[in-house]
């Protein structure tokens, strides 16, 4: 038996191969499956089984693909209905491979719908080496189970039999492959580990300390960061079956001319790849902007509307083909253009540019202690907020500007800061869609004005390999600076 474990950076997804000596299975795919075949001809092994634990919500999943390029049998669970070809699972069932045995266990709580197989190498012995958990058990935490708002009670229920009548009752030994890790939003607070033990996590998990049930559910319902949209898409899309990615549109390069005619189409928008100081520099008016380096996909299938063709502004073409490959594992499958030359040729061809207002933390922190009629909108997420903030700040996560917009004064100017710049420069770009001018992004955001000495350190700073967007710190209300 060989494990070999694949973490995909930004949406933090784990998958991996479990291979024998002449085939293997591939478990919970990434969209783009090459990694996957490429690493099977290394280690002279044939892909032969694809096993989905459950619907991902926050990723597009590549069984399609890799079933089509290796013809590997698909399997997965039965009560998720899916419409593709596939091997139904209940629990009770087993999947066999070479002298490994994977028994289905049903464990719903994440989804309504959700597997673990738990592995055990009969070459070596009659007990369980690992299971593979998906989104229901974690290092340091519990899948969140409020994905669906009407039944979050009912799924925080079952998750809680889930990992105390069935996971809980493996061997302290068993090793616990998860899909996801630290930087997730399938959960609340994940470790950066990227595998643990049953043991460990009974004694160290602070979800499955709680052993009253009641008390479970409620921590399970309450305070959980936002969920993107996307999350409300991507598991109808894995149930369907994704669209294979050899059928999506080829990315053309278009000349300034021919990129402002497709421009005017209204089924067409506008996405900047390019840094925060880039964006704000200069860019083409009514776009979306996106920091490729910061994290790209989460905040693309949360805001990018996925019914339109979408073009897209880069340094480079390489970083176009980046972005579309980030766009497609979160279901925003119609890139059909990059702008060649980039805003260099855009701004020799005479075209019209916008910009947005850069400021540093010490001239943010003399306008707020002066005189200046300002209204400052910290775009982070509410559990960030709540751990420390600017006094008079109005706490608006940036993708909710879309609505929420209307609660601002456009007359006013409108300073926006999130812990580096990058949130707070998407912030920025809606606010210029929907008609707002005199607009200010902090450059450097929270991390920079705590620098500057003008605040204490927010502890998701100090925390590089923790939760990105929201929180794994207790909230405290009104904790100014």
């Amino acid at each position: 038996m060989l494990l070999k474990h694949f973490f995909l950076s930004k949406i933090a997804h784990s998958s991996y191969i479990l291979a024998g000596k002449k085939t293997c299975a591939v478990v919970d795919p990434r969209r783009d499956v090459d990694i996957y075949i490429d690493e099977a001809r290394k280690l002279g092994v044939t892909i032969t089984h694809i096993l989905e634990t459950h619907l991902h919500a926050d990723f597009i999943s590549g069984h399609m693909d890799l079933a089509e390029k290796t013809g590997a049998r698909i399997y997965a669970p039965r009560s998720a209905k899916c419409k593709f070809d596939h091997v139904p699972l209940s629990e009770g069932d087993y999947v066999e491979l070479e002298d490994m045995r994977l028994d289905v266990l049903e464990v719903p709580g994440h989804t309504p719908e959700h597997l673990a197989y738990v592995v055990t190498d009969q070459s070596r012995g009659d007990n369980p080496v690992g299971v593979f958990v998906g989104d229901a058990l974690f290092v340091g935490d519990v899948g969140r189970p409020d994905l669906f708002p009407d039944m979050a009670n009912e799924l925080a229920g079952k998750l809680y039999h889930s990992l105390h009548d069935k996971l809980l009752k493996l061997p302290d030994y068993c090793e616990v492959y998860p899909a996801h890790g630290a930087g997730s939003l399938c959960g609340r607070s994940m470790g950066a580990k990227w595998r643990s033990t049953i043991g460990y996590e009974r004694m160290y998990n602070s979800a499955l300390k709680i052993t009253d049930k009641t008390a479970f559910i409620k921590s399970l319902t309450t305070d959980m960061p936002p969920a993107p949209d996307h999350f409300s898409r991507c598991s109808d899309i894995n149930r369907d079956g994704p669209e294979l990615i050899r059928n999506l549109p080829i990315v053309e390069e278009l000349v300034p001319a021919d990129f402002l005619d497709k421009l005017h189409d209204p089924d067409t928008d506008l996405l900047d790849v390019r840094s925060y100081a880039a964006f704000a520099g200069l860019h083409i008016p009514g776009a979306w902007h996106l920091d490729i380096n910061g994290n790209f996909p989460t905040f693309a299938g949360w805001v990018l509307p996925p019914e339109k063709n979408i073009l897209v502004v880069a340094d480079s073409f390489q970083e176009a083909t980046e972005a579309v490959d980030w766009a497609r594992r979160v279901g925003i499958d119609h890139i059909t253009g990059y702008l060649k030359g980039g805003m260099v040729a855009w701004v020799t061809d005479g075209q019209k540019i916008d910009h947005v207002n850069l400021i540093s933390a010490q001239t943010l922190h003399e306008r707020i202690t002066g005189s200046a009629d300002m209204i400052l909108v910290d775009t982070r997420a509410p559990a960030e907020f709540n751990d420390s903030h600017i006094s008079g700040a109005i706490n608006i996560p940036s993708p909710d500007l879309r609505s929420r917009y209307k609660e601002l004064k456009p007359e006013k100017p409108v300073y926006l800061i999130c812990s580096t710049g990058n949130r707070s420069s998407l912030a920025a770009s809606i606010l210029k869609r929907n008609g707002f001018s005199d607009i200010y992004n902090v450059a450097g955001g929270m991390t920079g004005y705590s620098a500057a000495g003008h605040a204490r350190l927010c502890k998701v700073c100090v925390n590089p390999h923790g939760p990105r967007y929201s929180s794994d710190f207790p909230s405290r209300e009104n904790n100014e600076v």
